[in-house]
């Protein structure tokens, strides 16, 4: 496919290459040079040729990395010559409104040949902010934290989005510059200088990329054609043009987007936030345009798409053939919802329609709770079936961003649960076939809220932030009034607390909940847990306040038990003929904080038989796993 931006020719200069198919000229404008030879073309401009789809090309002999450009533009939809950044640009390194810079990504010499990925079974993921992972705040700082990771067992790190948006704090999601890395956060070299400590560290990285809208302040890209349309409306505005008139600079400009990250920035999954926010009525769907070019894409180990999607619609993740677009896996927010609901009794908004303990039951057997059946939040018929998909196409979690952030005190599961339901949501998430994602700091129970935080230069639209997230609460929360996205102070707040050596004490809970994630984590592997599943190797029962699941694995079987009741329960197993062995239960003396008198002990037999026991008096708000003989 042909690349779009500034791309360098070896002793040949830097090519130029724009989509702008309704404007009469278009020039480069060079603002700061790269080299001696190269200052004479500063403030001069650089005719581009048009070719026949509306792509502007140019050559500037000289012109190196560090160059500084813009476009110069001429159209009937412009009031006299401008100049603009380039939609494309590879760094902003003075912001979302400064010039383009160009990047050479030749010059990174990467010391990860040996890197082979991580199979998608595989994935245990850490999502986390970049702004608040560390009090620096940068890809550098972030490094030092990887040891962590590796310890804690995860293999995989997700990064919210870091394609340029204004200012310094942001969640991401307000990107301008799609190709152009953070420039608060170490711009495209303290990237790759992560990805590659990642890879050295047998650690997969996955990166979250806005494919549904772009930011409201610095996004100039209709300066030079029709990247969106009104025809279709988002949450955030018109949607981005995939199917209206001149889509395909589009649909080449996002695909080539994808590509990049995972060639020049040896990226090992896209994270694509909101799909359900795509809107595209053309023969031949983005995501399944997107799909087939990533798979043509030449790298020793497998890139994989991931779809966020409040959809429950299964065609995102089936073949081609099957009329599926051949993502390889999507989110089960429904698994989330459910869960939530029996840890905390919230049953407000959506969460109204998964107040029972059979809704958990049933994402924990079937990926998703509605699957064509009729959402009473919704007032419709809601997904379908997805019984012949495999469980490793499917993400789930007990919380993330969004589900943190977008409550209006950004509270975590730590805030809102005990310690031992804080264990209980854990062993949910990483007991199952499914691929869970953790966030940042919920293995040792953080605490600081994860809020919504801007960091706009425009008055106006702060306000309006303001406004809007006064008016997205007030049904809800009428006591109370939203933290300023705006104030430095609400962005500071959500920077993580690290346990360290003076505030981690070995039995406090923080401790012992982190040993208690990594013994999950060590469980899943040597138990074989992340094998994939079919929807029929798990059969569960919910029993008042219980939910046990059996699945058969070759290795042998297991056997969980799960009590998000307040009272001790009698449970009564399906033991059949088969002798088990108790790998981890929660309310056990190993897993408590001795200083802690309130959380007693329990204890369950180390084996089982059923001769010898036929039921367990599990622990309230536990959960137990044991394993069959092979």
């Amino acid at each position: 496919m042909m690349k779009i931006g500034a791309h360098l020719l070896e002793g040949k200069g830097c090519e130029f290459t724009v989509w702008a198919p309704l404007l009469d000229q278009v020039a480069v404008e060079i603002e700061k040079a790269s080299s001696k030879e190269a200052v004479e073309a500063v403030s001069q401009l650089l005719p581009m040729t048009k070719d026949e789809r509306g792509y502007w090309h140019a050559r500037v002999p000289h012109a190196g990395a560090g160059t500084q450009y813009r476009y110069r533009l001429e159209g009937p939809q412009l009031e006299g010559a401008q100049s603009w950044p380039d939609p494309a640009s590879g760094f902003q390194p003075n912001g979302v409104h400064g010039p383009s810079e160009v990047v050479d990504h030749s010059a990174f010499t990467w010391q990860d040949a040996g890197w082979q990925g991580v199979a998608l079974a595989d994935y245990i993921i850490y999502e986390l902010h970049i702004g608040t992972f560390t009090p620096e705040g940068t890809f550098a700082s972030a490094i030092a934290r990887l040891p962590e990771l590796v310890a804690l067992g995860v293999t995989v790190i997700e990064i919210m989005p870091v394609a340029q948006f204004p200012g310094k704090r942001n969640w991401g999601y307000d990107g301008a510059f799609a190709f152009a890395v953070q420039n608060s956060y170490g711009g495209p070299t303290g990237l790759k200088q992560l990805v590659e400590a990642c890879h050295l560290q047998g650690l997969a990285v996955m990166l979250d990329v806005v494919y549904n809208h772009f930011g409201p302040e610095g996004n100039y890209t209709g300066k030079f054609g029709p990247y969106t349309t009104a025809r279709y409306r988002t949450p955030w505005g018109d949607a981005i043009n995939f199917d209206d008139a001149y889509s395909d600079g589009v649909r080449h400009y996002f695909i080539e987007n994808a590509l990049s990250w995972l060639r020049d920035y040896h990226i090992d999954a896209l994270r694509l936030d909101a799909v359900h926010a795509i809107y595209d009525f053309s023969a031949k769907h983005f995501l399944q345009a997107l799909s087939e070019a990533v798979a043509e894409l030449a790298r020793p180990y497998a890139a994989y798409l991931i779809a966020e999607s409040d959809l429950n619609d299964p065609r995102l993740i089936r073949p081609i053939e099957k009329g599926g677009y051949k993502l390889n896996a999507q989110w089960s927010d429904d698994f989330h919802h459910a869960l939530h609901c029996q840890l905390t009794g919230d049953a407000m908004g959506y969460y109204s329609d998964f107040t029972r303990l059979e809704d958990l039951a049933c994402a924990i057997q079937n990926r998703f709770v509605y699957a064509g059946q009729y959402s009473t939040f919704r007032h419709r018929d809601h997904g379908a079936p997805t019984l012949d998909l495999s469980s490793e196409k499917f993400v789930v979690c007990n919380q993330n961003h969004d589900q943190i952030g977008n409550r209006m005190m950004g509270d975590r599961l730590a805030s809102l649960i005990s310690f031992e339901g804080q264990k209980l949501a854990a062993g949910a998430t990483l007991l199952l076939p499914y691929l869970p994602l953790l966030f940042m700091g919920e293995e040792y129970g953080e605490k600081a809220p994860f809020l919504y935080f801007i960091d706009h230069g425009d008055k106006d639209l702060i306000e309006a932030v303001r406004n809007g997230r006064k008016e997205e609460f007030c049904d809800f929360h009428n006591d109370q009034t939203p933290l300023d996205p705006a104030s430095p102070d609400t962005f500071k707040q959500c920077i993580l607390n690290w346990p360290s050596a003076s505030n981690s004490v070995f039995n406090s809970e923080p401790n012992v909940l982190n040993k208690f994630y990594k013994r999950l984590i060590q469980l899943r592997k040597t138990c074989q847990i992340m094998t994939p599943a079919q929807s029929s190797d798990i059969s569960t029962v919910p029993i008042k306040n219980v939910i046990y699941y059996h699945r058969k694995l070759q290795q042998g079987d297991l056997l969980c038990v799960m009590n998000f009741g307040k009272q001790a329960q009698e449970v009564e197993l399906p033991l059949s003929n088969q002798t088990w062995h108790q790998k981890i239960y929660s309310a056990a003396a190993e897993w408590l904080p001795s200083a802690e008198s309130a959380y007693q002990p329990s204890t369950l037999p180390s084996t089982l038989t059923a001769k010898t026991t036929a039921t367990l008096p599990i622990a309230p708000l536990s959960i137990a796993l044991y394993q069959a003989e092979a």
